[in-house]
This record gives C-alpha cells, sequence and structure tokens, in this order.
C-alpha cells in the first residue's frame, strides 16, 4: 500500500544505509590509524641506542629517534582525525535514522488510516447490500 510518504521513506532509508557505510569507513580508517601508531610506538621501542661508538652512528641513532618521533606525532594527528570523522559520521547516521523513524511511523499512521477507512467503507457497503437483500425478501 502506497502513501504520500512511502517514497520520502524510501529517500531517508538510502540515506541510512550511506550513512551506515560512512560510518563503517570511518571505523576502519580509525581502526588502521591507531594500528599505525601502535605499529610506530613499537618500532621506537624496538630501536637500541648504541652505547659505544663514533659519533655518526650516536647522531644517526638520535636521527631515527627524531624521525620515529615525528611519525608517532604524525599517527597521533591521523587518529584524532579519525575520531573527529568517526564521531561526526555517527552523529550523522544518529539524525538520520531518526529521519527515517519518523517517515515510517507517520507512513505507518496513514496506512492504518487508510485501513480504518476501507473498513468503514466496506461496512457501509455490506449495510446496504443487507438492507437491499433484505428489502427483496421482504
Amino acid at each position: 500500500m502506497n502513501t504520500r510518504f512511502s517514497s520520502l521513506v524510501t529517500i531517508k532509508k538510502s540515506a541510512v544505509d550511506k550513512s551506515e557505510r560512512a560510518v563503517q569507513n570511518a571505523n576502519k580508517d580509525f581502526h588502521n590509524a591507531t594500528q599505525s601508531l601502535e605499529l610506530s610506538y613499537s618500532s621506537l621501542g624496538a630501536m637500541e641506542l648504541p652505547k659505544s661508538g663514533t659519533i655518526a652512528q650516536m647522531l644517526a641513532s638520535r636521527t631515527l629517534i627524531n624521525s620515529q618521533r615525528t611519525q608517532i606525532s604524525h599517527h597521533k594527528e591521523w587518529v584524532d582525525f579519525a575520531s573527529s570523522q568517526l564521531k561526526s559520521a555517527k552523529e550523522k547516521l544518529k539524525l538520520d535514522m531518526i529521519e527515517y523513524e519518523k517517515f515510517k511511523y507517520l507512513e505507518l499512521e496513514e496506512m492504518k488510516q487508510m485501513i480504518k477507512q476501507k473498513k468503514i467503507e466496506e461496512a457501509k457497503e455490506l449495510d446496504e447490500i443487507a438492507l437491499m437483500t433484505y428489502k427483496k425478501t421482504s
């Protein structure tokens, strides 16, 4: 049974589906970012500082550590960005779901009204048929 809200419900459903895919993608990006950050921390922890050697080896080791720290800060920024993207995607999904449920409810209420009206019309028709058959038999 189609109502005036049926097309809106399908549009809102597609918006919810799109938002769900966006949340999944944002969640995947956030997961990748946290994995990269953890990997960077483990790489920094695995680095061994030279206890003896030439000054060039010490400077090279220091450069590697600074590079790894820079990469860690970059990954932290990526995690923060991915987290904010995930949060905004979840908010959009929540709003889209509210809109979808609202129009679905309105569609359901209109269907109930249509069914009620149809029942009233059928009752009137049955009453008319009963009156006509009663008049013929009397």
